[in-house]
């Protein structure tokens, strides 16, 4: 059984990836464009508006897996930077003052940044052999020559 889910922990990881890219893509979109239930936010304004530009831009590429990482780590700063000025001012906790996305958006797009993009991402189109540079088993696997 754990052998099972090792193998599918890749897979697994893709589909995490995915859904938190859509959800991130959609509050992007709902900010930019007032739909979906948001309320447009007003072009240029700050930190209203880069945030949402941040989340479409951002959450389509981890969505996709094309440069996950960084888009990962830019969209958890802007969610950490908005929990503590926008949310943090009402209260303490996030159930008082409303940050739970910001909260959420920030910590599992920070574990997005540690733990990669999966088994299923357009980054491994573009590398050799269908594997990421920064996937640690197949950086392991070359070292040791044993065929991927």
């Amino acid at each position: 059984m754990i052998n099972r889910l090792g193998r599918a922990q890749p897979y697994a990881l893709s589909l995490f990836r995915i859904v938190i890219g859509l959800l991130f893509t959609c509050h992007g979109i709902a900010s930019l464009f007032g739909v979906l239930g948001g309320a447009p936010v007003p072009a240029g304004t700050w930190p209203g508006w880069y945030a949402a530009v941040i989340q479409l831009a951002g959450g389509t590429l981890v969505l996709l897996g094309l440069g996950t990482r960084t888009a990962a780590l830019v969209g958890s700063g802007s969610m950490a930077f908005a929990y503590f000025d926008v949310h943090q001012q009402r209260g303490l906790l996030p159930i008082e003052n409303g940050g739970e996305a910001a909260v959420l958006f920030c910590w599992t797009l920070l574990l997005i940044v540690f733990s990669g993009p999966g088994a299923l991402a357009a980054d491994r189109l573009f590398t050799s052999r269908g594997a990421t540079r920064e996937d640690p088993e197949v950086r392991r696997k070359q070292r040791l020559r044993v065929p991927a």
